[in-house]
């Protein structure tokens, strides 16, 4: 599995013994996500992905893991200072990405992704790509428009974000926000007030066992989520979950319902996750500490 998280680990399914090149640091590592966590011993060893390979790679073996069912750990993509504290006897450690980037395999330290978006009843595919050190522009049409990362607040050790605003159609939401992006995250969160706001707009509820945003008739507009200047839009059969998935979900027929959720009134509540990224290409820029969008191809 890969995500923004930044801990690179394995043993969450088999055990994750090193190889002949790995050592011991003598630390231990645990890290909490907001769906598992995992903890046990750090190595440093040799890691291999797309071709590339770091020689001495911060790596977590697992002793105990939860919440990681069908993937045995992860790579991780995101920033360095989400490793702070993870290590017993580090501040913080370097990622993947750092460690190409520093041994020169890479001229950049930036990472692009696609997302093919799941049709029908699928919700398990391979179905992304991933571009290290730069990106792939036959992934994604028009041209990339780039946002400054957040400098402080409680997003900014995440890939933050300044949000211009949210709206349905014509009605804005709510304006002023900030956010974290996130591969790792399924749905999009926005702050209860927007939330509501997205609610009464729409014509829904949330849905007393699911959680998720319901409706009694199919929305007709889009949801827009303005970063900067630029709006980027989700149409409905774009925001709203397949029928087809329904049972994946433990939701009924006879009412639709949308990715967008309340992501709370304090704290980091506004996540860009995957059902976002399924439609837009994006690109996360450490080296000049920018997030980049543009529309899937």
């Amino acid at each position: 599995m890969t995500s923004l998280a930044s801990n690179t680990w394995c043993g969450a399914q088999t055990d994750c013994e090193p190889t002949s090149t790995g050592k011991s640091t003598g630390g231990s590592v645990t890290v909490s996500y907001g769906s598992g966590s995992f903890s046990g011993t750090e190595y440093t060893d040799k890691v291999s992905f797309g071709g590339l390979t770091v020689k001495s790679q911060s790596v977590g073996a697992a002793s105990t893991a939860q919440g990681f069912q069908g993937v045995d750990g992860i790579i991780g993509f995101g920033p360095v200072d989400l490793t702070q504290g993870t290590v017993s006897n580090a501040n913080t450690v370097p990622t993947f990405m750092d460690n190409l980037y520093k041994q020169g395999s890479i001229s950049t330290e930036v990472l692009g992704v696609y997302f093919a978006p799941e049709a029908g009843s699928d919700n398990d595919d391979a179905n992304g790509e991933l571009t290290l050190g730069g990106v792939d522009s036959s992934k994604y049409k028009g041209t990339l428009t780039y946002f400054p990362t957040l400098k402080s607040g409680n997003a900014a050790a995440y890939w933050g974000i300044s949000i211009a605003s949210f709206s349905y159609g014509s009605s804005v939401l709510a304006s002023g926000a900030t956010g974290i992006v996130d591969t790792g995250t399924t749905l999009i969160y926005i702050p209860t007030s927007a939330y509501n706001a997205f609610l009464s707009a729409a014509g829904g509820q949330s849905d007393s066992s699911s959680g998720l945003a319901s409706f009694t008739r199919k929305p007709t507009q889009n949801f827009n989520i303005k970063f900067g200047s630029t709006t980027y839009a989700l149409t409905p059969d774009q925001y709203l979950i397949p029928q087809a998935q329904y049972s994946n979900f433990g939701v009924s027929s006879g009412k639709y319902y949308s990715w967008i959720t309340d992501g709370g009134s304090s704290g980091v509540n506004t996540i860009i996750g995957q059902k976002f990224l399924e439609n837009y290409y994006s690109v996360y820029d450490t080296t000049n500490q920018r997030i980049g969008f543009a529309t899937r191809a």
